[in-house]
């Protein structure tokens, strides 16, 4: 009899961006897939992601995708902070990140779910990636859930804080979420896509 593999885990934090969200599932699907045999992902969202999923129609391909799906309930339960501090995951990617969380994190705020989680990641040398919402300074055009084009501008201030973000140890910012594979593929060495991922510090 052998024993059964004990998987490494990952902690993935939804926010409430509509931006790239149905684009960031796909990818973490076909993520969760491929590394099913080394990989156990667990699904974390803020308050106003779960909403945001919802609104999208998009809870049912998480609840169908993800068994450990959780909701914030206040910044420690679930004790995502405390798993992470004591070493129970590998990373905390949290993709899409609103301009409220990018902000939070970069200036060190931790009342919400996943901004204190990250802080406390960091301060046990946990890595963070970020896919923040708003990535450059300009005019996005992004959907609404029923397809319709959305426009919006990337204000400087937002963008400001992605910066500031991005020189923080150990955080690592990226624009698109085919950038996930590779921050997959650097932590579990499994052979996956060749898509180019920077680390982006300044």
């Amino acid at each position: 009899m052998t024993d059964k593999k004990v998987k490494k885990k990952v902690a993935w934090g939804i926010t409430g961006s509509g931006d790239k969200l149905a684009e960031t599932l796909e990818v973490m699907k076909r993520i969760r897939e491929e590394y099913e045999d080394e990989v156990d992902i667990r699904v974390y969202l803020s308050k106003a992601g779960d909403q945001v999923a919802k609104y999208y129609g998009l809870t049912p391909f998480l609840k169908e995708h993800f068994s450990r799906f959780l909701v914030e309930e206040n910044s420690n339960s679930p004790f995502l902070a405390g798993a992470l501090q004591l070493g129970k995951f590998e990373f905390l990617l949290i993709a899409p990140a609103t301009s409220n969380t990018v902000a939070k994190i970069s200036l060190g705020i931790s009342d919400t779910l996943l901004s204190n989680s990250a802080i406390m990641a960091l301060k046990a040398f946990v890595p963070v990636y970020v896919m923040p919402s708003d990535y450059k300074e300009g005019m996005v055009v992004t959907k609404l859930p029923g397809g319709q084009p959305l426009r919006l501008r990337v204000r400087r201030e937002d963008v400001e804080h992605v910066k500031k973000l991005a020189t923080i140890d150990n955080v690592s910012v990226f624009e698109e979420p085919r950038d996930i594979y590779q921050v997959f593929k650097k932590h579990f060495k499994l052979k996956t896509h060749s898509v180019a991922f920077e680390y982006r510090k300044s």
